[in-house]
Parts: structure tokens; C-alpha cells; sequence
């Protein structure tokens, strides 16, 4: 089976981050959601991706603060 090749492009800004066959030229946050019970969207399953500048717009807004922590192995 041979996979077509597909852009990762940002939800927020559609700023192009590479394709899904390369390794992404930046980084980028990638979501996905399979919503239950107690939801509106019962039985829906929804992703997105966002890019790192969209991520820290996004961020700022929340009312507690992420918890941020220092990685000093990177693998």
C-alpha cells in the first residue's frame, strides 16, 4: 500500500511545516481527540496541529499557567 504524501500544515495560521513522509522542518504540536460519554461530541474523534508560534499564542491565553520543566537529555 503506498501512502500519499501529505502537508502538515497549521490549524491556526496554515503556515506548511513539512510533509507527513519527511521530518517536519520545525516543530509543531499535534492533537488528538476521541470525545465520550459526557460530551457534545460523543463518538467523535478530532485532530489538529499547530505550530510552535500558534502554540505559544495559545498558551498565554489559559488562565493557570502550564508547568513548563527543563529537558537536559534530548533523545
Amino acid at each position: 500500500m503506498k501512502t500519499e504524501k501529505q502537508e502538515i500544515v497549521c490549524n491556526c495560521c496554515k503556515k506548511i511545516m513539512g510533509r507527513t513522509d519527511k521530518i517536519p522542518v520545525v516543530e509543531y504540536l499535534h492533537v488528538e481527540k476521541e470525545w465520550g460519554y459526557f460530551s457534545e461530541k460523543d463518538g467523535e474523534k478530532q485532530e489538529f496541529d499547530i505550530c510552535e508560534s500558534c502554540y505559544d499564542k495559545w498558551v498565554k491565553s489559559f488562565q493557570i499557567p502550564i508547568v513548563s520543566k527543563e529537558v537536559t537529555e534530548l533523545v
